[in-house]
């Protein structure tokens, strides 16, 4: 399954924020960014608790809640509820979608 190429002003105006830019570049490697020793779940399948990367940015729940739902909408990463908790982890084919598609369109 390939993945649909991403609107690329949803993408921007979710990347426009620098603490969402930060959130996704810590996703990118969760071990060293997040503590996921003893987890849940596992950082690579299900991604990383909101409790996580709240805790990390310092931000209010519904303020980091609001920042992930961007970076979901546009695509960047991709949500698993476990229990009652909600795991964030990127959605790497659809970043390499969107790098695919700046590179034609600039």
């Amino acid at each position: 399954m390939t993945a649909s190429p991403p609107d690329l002003v949803e993408v921007f105006k979710a990347l426009a924020n620098p603490v969402r830019l930060q959130v996704l570049s810590w996703l990118r490697d969760p071990e060293r960014h997040f503590p996921v020793a003893g987890g849940i779940a596992d950082p690579h399948e299900a991604g990383v608790c909101v409790s996580h990367i709240q805790a990390k940015t310092g931000l209010a729940q519904s303020t980091v809640s609001a920042y992930m739902a961007a970076l979901e909408r546009a695509g960047l990463v991709r949500s698993t509820r476990i229990g009652k908790w909600t795991h964030y982890r990127r959605d790497e084919e659809r970043i390499a979608a969107f790098v695919a598609v700046l590179g034609h369109s600039l």
